[in-house]
């Protein structure tokens, strides 16, 4: 028989939105999902309970369909997609070279709310890459150079050894070399919206975007947007 975990579990139940508080189609006031996407955010933003609304969790596939997952910044996002940095040689770059396409998640616990964000990476400009690296505090900067990231290594100490050599050698104010690293720019063709209900009938906003969605407009199920997107409500 399967083992039950040694702390139960099972009832843990957070309260989420009361049945006052439905996410309704006529609550979009633009029929696109950045516009939204930046309404939720700077709702998290606002929010004092919510210390990195920017964290996303971002899932890739390597070559042979084994999925990884990890947590990230976004960066930036505009109407082209979302912007995240990475070391070019860690494991998400190289799954994401075999294969580009990327879900990400976001979800701020407080509002009980969350976006899921499915879509194609790509690297941006090497001059964007190098323009935000710079921005960044010098110690961050440093802590880029050092990280090998994801190689093995024998212990925290060769970290420390490694970033012992980079600052003897470049000093305190020559610029820190950039190593392979820089940004991804995932263009979403799908982006859900979901506010979590107490009784669990949870609300879902799907937008799509893609060769051919317009053609499953019926008026029904799948609705016309903006900009080429199509919207739908899901099942929770």
């Amino acid at each position: 028989l399967r083992k039950m975990a040694s702390v139960d579990i099972s009832s843990l139940r957070l309260k989420y939105k009361s049945g006052h508080e439905v996410f309704l189609e006529t609550d979009l006031k633009v029929k696109e999902p950045f516009a939204i996407f930046r309404e939720w955010f700077n709702e998290a933003l606002s929010s004092p309970d919510i210390p990195e609304p920017n964290g996303a969790c971002i899932a890739t596939v390597d070559r042979d369909g084994r999925p990884s997952n990890r947590f990230v910044l976004l960066k930036d996002f505009t109407d082209q997609g979302f912007t995240f940095f990475t070391n070019y040689n860690s494991r998400k770059a190289t799954d994401i070279e075999s294969n580009p396409n990327v879900a990400m998640t976001l979800y701020w616990v407080p509002l009980r709310k969350s976006i899921r964000i499915e879509g194609v990476a790509e690297k941006i400009p090497k001059e964007e890459s190098e323009a935000y690296f710079r921005s960044r505090p010098r110690e961050s900067q440093i802590g880029a150079l050092v990280s090998n990231q994801s190689q093995k290594i024998p212990g925290r100490s060769h970290l420390e050894q490694i970033r012992q050599e980079i600052v003897s050698k470049i000093g305190e104010s020559d610029p820190v070399p950039m190593p392979d690293w820089g940004g991804y720019l995932v263009k979403p063709y799908s982006i859900e919206f979901w506010q979590g209900q107490s009784d669990r009938i949870h609300d879902r906003i799907r937008f799509r975007k893609g060769d051919g969605v317009e053609q499953e407009i019926d008026g029904s199920l799948t609705f016309e947007g903006e900009n080429g997107w199509v919207y739908e409500r899901l099942a929770p």
